[in-house]
């Protein structure tokens, strides 16, 4: 956004006297609240959060220990550009490093390690496949380039299954695409082409991983606890066990109030007040809502909506006004939605030395192991693994290794154990996955020195559900007074869903509209502006070979004429 712009904001003359109220306790409510006590300068004694679980953190999240196992739900891809993230983090104190920013630690710890992978695709039962081309013919090009300069509105509505042709989901450019995000290809085209717009100068690095950034730990530990810590020490309340139904409205033609909180806490029905001066933030839905986790003799059990869900506040909002938008696009298709990982708690065996040998790094050594996910692709449920830094954390053992996996195509019968995979207990994905090593000839050995818990999501891809304009709400529904709208569910502009970027670039947002602080929000990174990445992009789609006129526009690349001119943001936010 440019140094200019990184003013510290006038504060609301009445800012003090005002309270806020955040529904969920996920990374974009603990970023809000960090935005109101650094930039509204909101006394943190005045801000609650009001969690259903008993631990704040929502979709990144990292628990249990070397005894019971560990686990990991998923953990969301990280880059360069996440500038809203980036300025939270470069104030938060790092809890490891003295006088260093968890952005500092962050950082330094990326350009030490860089990631990148070594063995991104495997197959026959654990030999490592060629992955250095797309294996994209002129067709295919020519789809996703149009697709690439289509106007958004024309793909309103639409699955990516309603515009590629069926053997462009066979490419490698697609495996490396849809298990890198876990796209389906019943998902949004909207979606995917946000996707092209946002990560475009990153597409020579979808095989080898060597865009994405890391941190130290997983992504609670390395994130949500130092923020935690930050909200903490200036006096912000946490509410747990409780649960927020709905909202009192005071609704007219012209303005939008919230007027009180409908929650269940601790057992108890309370209706919170609220003032017209206050302040509610609420993250629409979850991608984590009704996870069930299974273990090595259970499988993980689906629930497709509790009683009381994230999706039931939205629904119940969405009966009051239709600026709430259409929660049942995204909520009422969980057979398209929903997926299954699963995290594995190692202790030095033949599947530890496989995983090694594959990565061709050592494990246990803090540093970069696998660079990303390593796919299996002749596996039935296409299953993806990965293995981050180790330790994964803090207080993990040094001589354990923690395994991260997940399936792709679950309603299928695995090539081993002949069950769909949400049948199968711990202990037989742990089967499946084997044999795809080629390890089954040690499976004893490797079974007792592994626990393996599985965990299935109802919702976890829910968000890429195909959408139309006004299916998500704005983040300040029109004509609101005191209500700002948080999370993957929201509309945002140029941005994507699935990240952590997106969820605090709402909270920002929010925060910022609802209050008129004079700060601008970072925009998103301009990439699909710049020629050089629109060049780089398509070469990569031709498997490095040279495009017609390429000279021509390499020479134009290296002239003094573009550096001068068009070299750093795109015109219209310069």
């Amino acid at each position: 956004m440019g140094n200019y712009n990184l003013v510290k904001p006038v504060a609301p003359a009445d800012i003090t006297e005002r309270k806020a109220y955040f529904v969920g306790g996920g990374i974009a409510s603990l970023t809000g609240a960090f935005f109101l006590i650094r930039d509204a300068q909101m006394p943190g004694e005045n801000i609650t959060i009001l969690e259903e679980l008993k631990l704040e953190g929502g979709s990144l999240d990292g628990s249990g220990n070397a005894q019971s196992g560990y686990i990991m739900r998923g953990g969301r891809e990280m880059e360069t550009h996440y500038e809203c993230l980036y300025d939270v983090l470069r104030d938060i104190p790092s809890l490891e490093t003295p006088g260093h920013s968890v952005l500092d630690e962050y950082r330094l710890l990326n350009e030490i390690d860089p990631n990148y992978s070594k063995c991104r695709l495997i197959h026959h039962q654990g030999a490592p496949q060629d992955f250095s081309r797309m294996n994209l013919n002129r067709h295919q090009q020519k789809q996703l380039t149009q697709l690439f300069l289509m106007s958004e509105a024309d793909t309103h509505g639409k699955s990516m299954e309603d515009y590629f042709t069926p053997d462009f989901f066979e490419t490698d450019f697609f495996t490396f695409w849809r298990t890198m995000f876990a796209f389906q290809t019943w998902h949004s085209l909207t979606e995917q082409k946000r996707y092209m717009h946002r990560f475009v100068q990153h597409l020579g690095g979808i095989n080898d991983m060597s865009a994405l950034k890391f941190t130290k730990y997983n992504q609670y530990d390395s994130f949500v606890k130092p923020i935690l810590k930050w909200l903490q020490e200036r006096g912000v309340k946490f509410q747990y066990s409780t649960t927020v139904l709905n909202l009192d409205l005071e609704l007219t033609p012209q303005r939008r109030v919230v007027r009180g909180i409908q929650t269940v806490h601790d057992g108890q029905t309370e209706t919170i007040p609220v003032s017209e001066r206050d302040l509610v933030f609420v993250t629409l839905g979850s991608m984590t809502e009704s996870s069930g986790y299974g273990d090595m003799h259970t499988p993980a059990p689906l629930h497709p909506e509790k009683q009381n869900g994230a999706f039931t506040l939205w629904r119940n909002l969405a009966r009051q006004d239709e600026v709430f938008g259409h929660p049942g696009v995204f909520a009422d298709q969980v057979d398209k939605s929903k997926w299954e990982s699963f995290t594995l708690t190692c202790q030095p065996s033949p599947l530890t030395e496989k995983i090694a040998e594959l990565a061709q790094r050592e494990l246990l050594t803090g540093r970069t192991v696998t660079g990303g996910i390593i796919t299996v692709t002749d596996s039935n449920w296409l299953m993806s693994i990965t293995v981050n830094r180790q330790p994964q954390y803090p207080t993990q053992p040094r001589d354990i290794a923690v395994v991260w996996g997940y399936g792709l195509f679950m309603d299928r019968p695995g090539n081993y154990v002949k069950k769909n995979m949400p049948d199968c207990t711990g202990e037989e994905i742990l089967d499946e996955l084997l044999y795809h090593l080629g390890l089954l000839g040690q499976r004893d050995e490797i079974v007792a020195k592994t626990i393996n818990i599985p965990v299935m999501m109802p919702y976890i891809t829910s968000m890429f559900m195909p959408r139309r304009q006004g299916d998500r709400p704005d983040i300040i529904p029109q004509g609101s007074v005191n209500l700002g709208l948080l999370g993957q569910f929201v509309e945002t502009r140029d941005d994507v869903v699935f990240t952590v970027e997106s969820s605090v670039r709402t909270a920002m947002e929010a925060v910022y509209g609802l209050l008129k602080l004079n700060r601008p929000v970072p925009p998103v990174e301009p990439a699909q502006y710049d020629i050089r990445n629109i060049v780089n992009a398509a070469r990569v789609m031709n498997d490095g070979k040279p495009l017609p006129g390429e000279k021509l526009i390499g020479r134009f690349l290296q002239s003094g004429y573009y550096a001068d001119k068009f070299s750093g943001p795109a015109p219209e936010d310069r």
